[in-house]
């Protein structure tokens, strides 16, 4: 296991050791170092600059400065001219990790599926183990965020961090071989952890975007900026994406007035009646929390946010595969796009399935979005800028030619046949 932080390594030499945390604490500190600063190592990978508190982690683990950087995956700048000379002789110490293979065996059976997809209920690096190789078109993660919520039985939300992101980098590395040459990864979570994905996901595939999802309600953290956004980060298998829609949503106004919150200046009259294109700031998402709308306890993810993401990056019948199902929030959106999908769920499959048989809800979400959007402005907001003075798309007599494929491709209402549900 690669460590990313220096407490990891502590513990893991501790209980090699066949110490306890009490006694791990009791060796620092009859060198005088306080619990607290142990416990401040959790999150940090760098060596203290405190040479007593130095010293002490390097009689402890009995590693020298350059064999604790190697233990966390670094090669420090005094040694990287030797390293890169002498490449060959260090490929030729190395032994390849054993990769474990499917039990062809016995093989898995999908807890449910229908016409256009399969759910799988257990580990999601058991279930992409057993799938082919390059197999779909796209891929999102919306993983646990360590964060220690709970979930169901079977979830573990409270690694270590090192334990974290070794296990992070296990299931990416599944994902990256299920995805077709020009497929695209999308994966949601907290910026500290997509620091350390995307610098891993870059070492095999094509950085497309990092996008900023606004963090609604969200609570002030002591001794840290305002926490006011999600990361999305997507990359690309090959040099370029295979799709792209281009996405268009209403002109952001205040509420109350009507009025735009962005100022286009002298521009008004060359914008696009369709909507302004999605940048890599989405603030229009919104979370979950009506009860009408959610299918689970847990937090969940909005139809909008996964029509977007699946409409923006496939066609029609490529295949959408997501290891977290949480609530099944992309498999009910995929099948309503007329996708197919594959996924996978450690937790209640069971609410997974009810939702994706009885698609209604998630049908009316879709239409209403698709309402919503239609235009620079959606009716109501036409009528409230009308009465409050501002300018609308009435108000220019020459409008840009709109590109009709790309209206029909964003656009275009949803018609599903339900008989199989």
């Amino acid at each position: 296991m690669q460590f990313f932080s220096i407490f990891d390594l502590l513990l893991s030499k501790a209980e090699n050791q066949g110490m306890d945390l009490n006694e791990l604490y009791l060796f620092f500190r009859g060198r005088k170092i306080k619990k607290a600063d142990i416990e401040g190592l959790k999150q940090t990978s760098y060596i203290p600059s405190d040479e007593n508190f130095k010293e002490a982690i390097y009689d402890f683990l009995n590693m020298s400065e350059l064999e604790i950087e190697l233990a966390m995956g670094r090669i420090p700048l005094a040694y990287r001219s030797s390293y890169f000379e002498n490449i060959k002789n260090i490929a030729a110490l190395l032994e390849p990790e054993e990769i474990k293979k499917p039990d062809k065996s016995s093989t898995l059976h999908p807890y449910y599926e229908n016409e256009y997809g399969q759910l799988y209920h257990g580990d999601c690096i058991e279930v992409m183990r057993s799938l082919p190789q390059e197999c779909v078109d796209l891929v999102f993660a919306d993983p646990p965020f360590n964060l220690n919520k709970a979930y169901d039985s079977g979830i573990n939300d409270h690694l270590t961090m090192s334990q974290y992101i070794n296990w992070t980098y296990q299931w990416l590395d599944e994902c990256v071989r299920l995805l077709k040459p020009g497929g695209r990864i999308f994966v949601y979570n907290i910026p500290k952890w997509c620091t350390y994905i995307a610098s891993y996901l870059a070492e095999t595939l094509t950085f497309w975007a990092w996008i900023a999802v606004d963090m609604k309600f969200s609570l002030p953290i002591q001794n840290r900026l305002y926490p006011a956004h999600y990361g999305l980060l997507s990359f690309v298998k090959g040099r370029k994406a295979n799709t792209f829609h281009n996405q268009r949503i209403p002109l952001q106004v205040c509420r109350h007035c009507g009025g735009e919150l962005k100022d286009y200046g002298g521009y008004k009259n060359k914008m696009n009646v369709s909507g302004v294109n999605v940048s890599d700031v989405w603030t229009d998402i919104y979370p979950v929390r009506h009860k009408g709308d959610k299918n689970r306890k847990y937090n969940e993810l909005s139809v909008k946010f996964m029509d977007r993401i699946i409409a923006m990056s496939t066609d029609e019948g490529d295949t959408v595969f997501d290891p977290f199902g949480g609530s099944g929030t992309t498999f009910a959106v995929a099948q309503l796009l007329k996708r197919k999908w594959i996924g996978c769920e450690l937790g209640d499959c069971e609410i997974i399935k009810e939702r994706l048989i009885h698609p209604e809800s998630d049908l009316r979400q879709l239409q209403k979005k698709q309402e919503e959007s239609e235009g620079l402005f959606p009716p109501k907001i036409v009528e409230l800028r009308k009465k409050n003075g501002f300018w609308t798309c009435d108000d220019f007599q020459k409008f840009p030619e709109i590109n009709k494929d790309e209206h029909k491709q964003i656009s275009n209402p949803i018609s599903l046949n339900l008989s199989f549900m």
